[in-house]
């Protein structure tokens, strides 16, 4: 991969540590100083994913970006579960970030899942200052995926699940296979070189993690995390998803104890940070602008004074 979709080069690389002893790949880019922003990718992709706005935010951001585990330079685990999600990320923010740093975090897809689940934590709302959730659901994720074009019920429901639950190889990046993973998860309207993108990254995903973690998706009920995530949230969603249409964002913002808004973006599928790359780096950047700056700029004044 070439040009603003080639992996950017980390600051730094690092491994975290999960409750279970699940090792976690972790790339740091930009400033050490600078706001910070943590991105968590969905199932079957890496931090290569967010290649995009890692480019665009590490010039004034500290961007800490993950390899879910089994995903990426992240070895598999035996252990899948949204438990095992949330224990990742917060493993994650104390790897990487310094003890009472407070950060933005994305997550999308899976990566908002892993969000949802460490929302009643402690530690994960000591760390948060706002999240952006892309593409994501919270439950019924099977029953109300539109991959297969039939009409609501038992049986496109029955294929859906067989289809995501495959452990099939993928095989190689051919014609074939771009022009199927397009349909599944992107808008019409996606350029080749996006397209092209997200096959590579979701190929290189191994088989036997693909279908482990299409089961917990199968079975995922985190509509408690969203009355739980306390934190401003903004949703983001295309109205071309076929994977979690726009029904679950709608659903995720109505519950949400803070939601500062819901952009359903018209034309773009499922794979919001690729297809929508500007937007989804300025939805980061407008939280950050709005709720992680002025708490950080506050809490100097107070050290300032208390130093005094």
């Amino acid at each position: 991969m070439s040009g603003p979709y080639a992996p950017p080069v980390p600051v730094r690389e690092l491994t975290a540590v999960s409750a279970d002893g699940a090792r976690l790949h972790v790339e740091v880019h930009g400033p050490e100083d600078a706001p910070a922003v943590v991105l968590a990718h969905g199932w079957t992709c890496s931090t290569a994913f967010w290649a995009a706005q890692i480019r665009a935010l590490a010039t004034d951001h500290r961007v800490v970006a993950y390899d879910q585990r089994g995903h990426g330079r992240s070895p598999v685990s035996a252990r899948c579960d949204t438990e095992a999600l949330a224990d990742d990320l917060e493993a994650v923010l104390d790897a990487a970030l310094e003890p009472g740093r407070r950060a933005v975090i994305a997550g999308h897809s899976m990566g908002g899942m892993t969000v949802m689940a460490a929302a009643g934590r402690a530690a994960f709302r000591e760390r948060t200052a706002a999240v952006l959730l892309c593409s994501t659901g919270s439950s019924r994720l099977v029953a109300e995926a539109t991959v297969v074009p039939l009409r609501a019920g038992r049986v496109r429901t029955a294929l859906t699940r067989r289809i995501l639950g495959s452990g099939a190889p993928l095989g190689p990046v051919t014609p074939v296979a771009r022009a199927v993973l397009k349909y599944a998860t992107m808008g019409a309207g996606s350029a080749p070189h996006r397209v092209e993108v997200c096959a590579r990254i979701v190929h290189a995903c191994p088989r036997r993690v693909r279908a482990a973690w299409s089961h917990v998706l199968d079975s995922l009920d985190l509509d408690e995390g969203v009355r739980r995530l306390e934190v401003p949230v903004m949703v983001v969603a295309g109205d071309r998803d076929r994977l979690t249409p726009p029904v679950h964002a709608r659903a995720i913002a109505a519950g949400l104890p803070r939601c500062v808004g819901l952009v359903e973006l018209a034309g773009v599928g499922h794979m919001t940070p690729v297809e929508a790359p500007e937007l989804v780096a300025g939805c980061i950047r407008e939280l950050v602008g709005t709720y992680l700056v002025p708490a950080e700029t506050e809490n100097h004044a107070e050290h300032a004074e208390e130093s005094a």
